[in-house]
């Protein structure tokens, strides 16, 4: 399963490969990491249809998690990603937003890493 995360902290790249070191060694998960909306943009255009998964923070610099949401969502329309959301702000507002844009699911930070490998049906 190769999931793509968006995130402006780039330290988020070092506690996933540390969380899912397991299930990459194992070749369960593979882990693209992108740092910008923009970025994840041009990943997704080179790449299309390689990653089954997005995971995104909502708030980065430039483009948003949520406008990136939105794109993906319309571009990718047949078959769409899994988009899962990311905030360190759990409030009704963001979420309400990312269900209307078409996200799958909302997660806040910080991370709860065994509830995520539930979602994923990545056995602990």
């Amino acid at each position: 399963m190769k999931i793509l995360v968006v995130d402006d902290e780039k330290d988020m790249q070092t506690l996933f490969e540390q969380r899912f070191r397991k299930e990459i060694r194992n070749h369960e998960a593979e882990f693209v990491f992108a740092y910008s909306g923009e970025e994840a943009v041009f990943y997704l255009d080179e790449h299309v249809h390689e990653a089954v998964l997005i995971l995104s923070d909502i708030n980065m610099p430039g483009m948003s998690g949520l406008e990136l949401l939105s794109y993906i969502k319309h571009k990718y329309a047949s078959p769409p990603p899994v988009v899962m959301m990311i905030t360190a702000y759990g409030d009704a507002d963001n979420y309400n937003e990312a269900m209307h844009l078409g996200a799958d699911d909302f997660l806040t930070k910080p991370l709860d890493f065994n509830l995520l490998k539930e979602k994923l049906k990545i056995k602990n």
